[in-house]
């Protein structure tokens, strides 16, 4: 068992007043670690050092931050085998899986090490021969970052690298499900010669330490992936000091497959994007629509596939799919199937709890897939973050678009044609924040991702990533 401290002000640290909690892996029960339950003091102290730490960091040319980041990409990359074995342990994932998002995380600090050396500003000309005018980017603040569980390493990196990239400070505050891997990853970043105080890292309950960012006013930004509930409750209360905000929040991604689709492929792609991490991915498939001439084929080919797939711990060989993260997740996955099931759904396979043997110790949910769905029902209305795929019938272009729309979330879609004129057509008429034509899994470092509508505000990644720190600044020169 791993017994962590908090990181506050360059220093490895217990709780003021010593308490602590138990970190525990999904598939089985046992604890995996223990971590310092944060105290409002703790976080001041935490925020203190961050605000102490931002003019010393901020100064620095940005060449000497970007050597930090490159050398703590270097530092995930040489630990990624033992940092993926600690993200499946507590978050539950495939080892395969845990291996390929400590890449993915390392790809974030990479990017943004070489962004920092590219936040521009520019000249505007005057309209005075007296005068000049220059325009500057610099560094908001002190930036709290709240990460989620179901990515816990590629959250962490996705906004405290850019953060640093743009001079800024951090409080991070991890999920209480996976700490491990957040405070993993920050003593590599103190290997990778990070100033006391530039990152700091408070683990524990979620309103104390939420409450104490949003009050201080040395907190300039918040950025926080979650729920779309509590995002809007950060920005109800992160408008009593104007703090700015970014948003990643909740979807429900609708899946196209047209008529012209290449079946086997869509089909490799609903798994891919639906069971992914036992589809607890804001991005995941949460409703298949298939145009009617194809469906049937599609169900046959689709069912067959999900069927194979193989449950179980995470460390275990051959594992596709792994726990879900706590009994609560459990409840509302079953409660789903359960709504679904009195509405007129077909349960085609799966529908119910893994319990037998080594199952019964975990939180195992048998993947399933639910056949003549329709709009009254919860899965097609709210996030599932499970493994069940809910799948309807679309008549054509239209109604697709129509039924994909048909939604208060705007994370992600796909689309699946052969028609080039289709995709272009279809991608442009989707209202979300990432299109993937014939693609399951779009994300990466160098391309902008976040929602429209209820799904959140501001993008991280690509270019845009960096905005979300930077503040812009106009200097008028007499001369």
């Amino acid at each position: 068992m791993r017994k962590e401290k908090m990181w506050v002000a360059g220093s490895w640290c217990a709780s003021e007043d010593g308490r602590t909690f138990a970190v525990t892996d999904p598939a089985t029960g046992e604890v995996v670690g223990e971590v310092p339950d944060a105290t409002e003091a703790d976080v001041r102290r935490a925020v203190e050092a961050a605000h102490q730490a931002f003019p010393e960091w901020a100064g620095l040319p940005a060449r000497k931050r970007s050597d930090v980041l490159y050398a703590w990409y270097r530092r995930i990359l040489d630990h990624q085998e033992d940092l993926a074995r600690l993200l499946t342990r507590e978050q539950g994932k495939p080892l395969a899986e845990a291996r390929g998002e400590i890449a993915y995380a390392a790809q974030f600090v990479l990017w943004y090490a070489e962004e920092a050396n590219r936040v521009y500003g520019y000249t505007v000309p005057a309209s005075s021969p007296t005068k000049r005018i220059q325009v500057l980017r610099q560094p908001v603040g002190v930036v709290a970052a709240i990460t989620p569980w179901n990515f816990p390493a590629a959250m962490v990196t996705r906004k405290v690298a850019p953060a640093l990239a743009a001079g800024c400070t951090v409080v991070l505050k991890p999920a209480e499900q996976t700490p491990l891997t957040a405070l993993a990853l920050a003593r590599l970043l103190e290997e990778a010669g990070l100033p006391a105080g530039v990152v700091n890292v408070v683990t524990g309950e979620p309103k104390r330490i939420g409450r104490v960012l949003l009050d201080d006013p040395r907190v300039r930004k918040i950025t926080f992936t979650g729920s779309t509930e509590v995002g809007k409750y950060l920005m109800r209360e992160a408008a009593a000091h104007v703090k700015r905000i970014s948003l990643e929040l909740g979807g429900h991604a609708p899946f196209l497959i047209f008529d012209d689709a290449d079946l086997d492929a869509a089909v490799k792609g609903v798994v891919a994007s639906k069971f992914r991490n036992a589809g607890q991915t804001c991005i995941c498939a949460n409703r298949i629509l298939v145009q009617r001439s194809v469906y049937d084929a599609f169900v046959a080919r689709f069912v067959d596939a999900v069927r194979a797939l193989k449950v179980g711990h995470g460390l275990e060989d051959g594992v596709d799919i792994g726990p879900l993260v706590d009994e609560a997740a459990v409840e509302k996955v079953l409660g789903q199937v359960a709504d679904a099931r009195a509405k007129g759904a077909e349960v085609l396979v799966g529908g119910y709890r893994l319990t037998e043997g080594a199952y019964g110790r975990g939180h195992f949910v048998a993947p399933t897939v639910l056949a003549n769905v329709n709009e009254t029902m919860a899965v097609w209305q709210e996030e599932t973050f499970g493994p069940v795929a809910p799948v309807a019938v679309f008549d054509d272009e239209a109604d697709a678009i129509a039924k994909a729309n048909r939604s208060r979330y705007g994370l992600a879609a796909y689309v699946y044609t052969q028609g080039l004129s289709r995709a272009m057509r279809v991608a442009e008429q989707l209202e979300y924040g990432i299109v993937g034509v014939n693609d399951p899994v779009p994300s990466v470092a160098q391309a902008p991702f976040g929602g429209w509508k209820e799904s959140g505000m501001g993008r991280e990644g690509g270019r845009e990533g960096i905005d979300a720190f930077l503040e812009t600044k106009y200097v008028s020169f007499g001369i």
